[in-house]
């Protein structure tokens, strides 16, 4: 049985001042804790959706993704800066202390907030939305453990952000 590790996150956000969009995930999967960057499990639809919505191809390093995203105005960062988890499941986030999502808001225009699945909206509204006076918007998660999305349906679903 698997227990639970005290994890912090430790790579930055990505946006600058041109940033207008903001999406937030939850917490880094381990996958994405090895690589030290977002979305880096290989079936998570993140880059794919991203792309698709875009018109442009998915990226495949780091580098690729922040130009991907800035050149489109998009900031991506997560909900919890720490927490006690088991592996990478969400279902299991226990302990938060919220990231500080100041730095992004006070630099960039941001005009709508999203979260990236049920988890990232139900603890951004527990934990940031007061201090933030911002509401977001859920969207399905691009995580593979949201089986029941393909990413045909994900990319419709998330047109809004465009």
């Amino acid at each position: 049985m698997s227990e639970y590790q005290k994890v912090r996150h430790e790579f930055p956000p990505v946006y600058d001042e041109h940033s207008r969009i903001l999406i937030l995930g939850s917490f880094p999967s381990v996958k994405s804790r090895e690589q030290q960057f977002f979305y880096g499990h290989p079936q998570n639809r993140f880059w794919k959706v991203i792309a698709a919505l875009t018109g442009e191809e998915v990226p495949t390093d780091i580098e690729t993704k922040k130009h991907l995203l800035l050149a489109h105005h998009i900031a991506v960062w997560d909900v919890i800066a720490q927490c006690d988890i088991i592996g990478s499941s969400d279902s299991s986030i226990r302990n938060v202390i919220p990231t500080d999502l100041q730095c992004i808001l006070h630099t960039a225009q941001i005009e709508r907030i999203y979260a990236n699945g049920g988890t990232a909206k139900k603890l951004f509204d527990r934990f940031q939305k007061k201090s933030c006076g911002r509401e977001i918007t859920g969207l399905p998660s691009t995580s593979p453990a949201n089986a029941a999305f393909s990413l045909e349906r994900l990319v419709e679903a998330w047109k809004c952000i465009l």
